[in-house]
């Protein structure tokens, strides 16, 4: 199992704030609604819609909510949502990757190349980023679900390949292919997870500093904040005195 990182893949996902509440259960019902629509729309035997009803449950989402999102997918209006991946580069080279859930590819590419140029990035060609990072499954629990050294054990022996932990919680790191191993693993041992999903985790990092630390926040929470959007990722680190100025 790899060592700890200092700097953890940054995924920015809508928070808990009242204002952006509807955003984020917006993109979890589409997250449940393709699950749904690709699979069975039993979670007991799709685990794809399993993971997402939990990640829905962790961020307070109503069951009637959970249960409209699952009763869409028989929708007809369901057919045409595509999964794409944009890639691009933001200020002092950091390489993003921008996951999307669209009914409209057209207005979806439009959209992202202009927050791109408006906001000192580069949409780049497919492949152009990717390469940078790993496509691995990531888990999450809250600090009270064990120690530090607790959790590392018990990510090994269910066959995790890294595990961090910060401030705020216990990450865990697995081959994208036996996240639904390990998450049953898991939840044996340590109980429901906080969230689950399917991420991009750099190999390396891009040291930003100074100005472009504001430019590219910019860039990523505009991404974010658009409809399609629903996953922004990025490969870099700064300074713990930049990490204070956005702080504050």
């Amino acid at each position: 199992m790899a060592g700890h990182s200092k700097f953890k893949n940054i995924q920015f996902r809508k928070g808990a704030q009242d204002k952006k509440r509807s955003k984020l259960f917006s993109k979890l019902s589409r997250d449940i609604t393709l699950a749904a629509k690709t699979g069975s729309p039993d979670p007991n035997s799709n685990a794809r819609l399993r993971l997402a009803i939990q990640n829905a449950r962790a961020e307070s989402m109503p069951k009637d909510n959970i249960d409209r999102a699952i009763k869409k997918a028989a929708g007809a209006d369901t057919d045409n949502f595509e999964e794409i991946r944009y890639e691009g580069f933001g200020p002092g080279g950091v390489g993003l990757i921008v996951e999307v859930l669209t009914d409209n590819r057209n207005r979806a590419a439009a959209n992202v190349r202009s927050i791109f140029t408006k906001n000192g990035g580069n949409l780049g060609e497919s492949g152009s980023v990717a390469f940078m990072f790993d496509r691995m499954g990531q888990i999450t629990y809250p600090l009270a679900a064990g120690s530090e050294d607790a959790i590392m054990e018990a990510a090994i022996e269910a066959g995790a390949e890294d595990a961090e932990t910060d401030e705020e919680l216990h990450t865990i790191f697995t081959a994208f292919e036996d996240l639904g191993s390990v998450v049953e693993a898991l939840e044996a041992s340590l109980g429901p997870a906080r969230s689950t999903g399917v991420i991009w985790r750099p190999k390396s990092q891009t040291p930003v500093a100074g100005d472009d630390v504001q430019t590219l926040m910019k860039l990523m929470d505009a991404l974010d904040d658009d409809d399609d959007v629903q996953n922004v990722f990025a490969n870099f680190e700064m300074s713990d005195e930049d990490m204070a100025r956005l702080a504050g």
